[in-house]
């Protein structure tokens, strides 16, 4: 029991001499890491840039998305990225669409402000365009 007793005594002149020099200091603020998810990158400018009713020429940029939220309808083309761009001059109609089990969003052109999309083909003819010209125009004028 002796050798606890000495054992016990250096230890109390042990911690005797850390209190006599001071207590370890301990960190007042926590520590910084790394930051996540900072820096993002800027916006890509989606959306739609072209409403209904306004004029095109073509190589507007009617829609700019990621996915098809809206897809091409009548002379509208859709790029690589999904962006619609118009293909003639016109007037942007938004219009949807019986597909599958629901519906479909699209975009068109029309030749005058007033026409409405999906075309009754079968009661005004097809609207088609050559070379930028109304070729079913042309031809309702053109004497046989």
């Amino acid at each position: 029991m002796a050798s606890f007793a000495a054992f016990r005594s250096l230890a109390s002149r042990v911690q005797g001499a850390f209190s006599i020099a001071g207590s370890v200091r301990t960190a007042t603020k926590r520590a910084g890491g790394t930051v996540r998810n900072n820096g993002h990158s800027p916006g890509k400018r989606l959306g739609v840039k072209k409403f209904s009713d306004q004029a095109v020429i073509p190589g507007n940029i009617i829609v700019r998305q990621r996915g098809t939220q809206f897809h091409p309808g009548q002379h509208v083309g859709m790029g690589r990225d999904h962006t619609l761009f118009a293909l003639v001059p016109g007037f942007v109609r938004f219009y949807t669409k019986k597909h599958m089990n629901g519906e479909r969003k699209y975009v068109g052109l029309v030749l005058n402000r007033g026409e409405k999309l999906p075309r009754d083909e079968s009661a005004l003819g097809r609207s088609r365009y050559f070379g930028f010209v109304d070729v079913s125009a042309e031809k309702a004028s053109i004497p046989l």
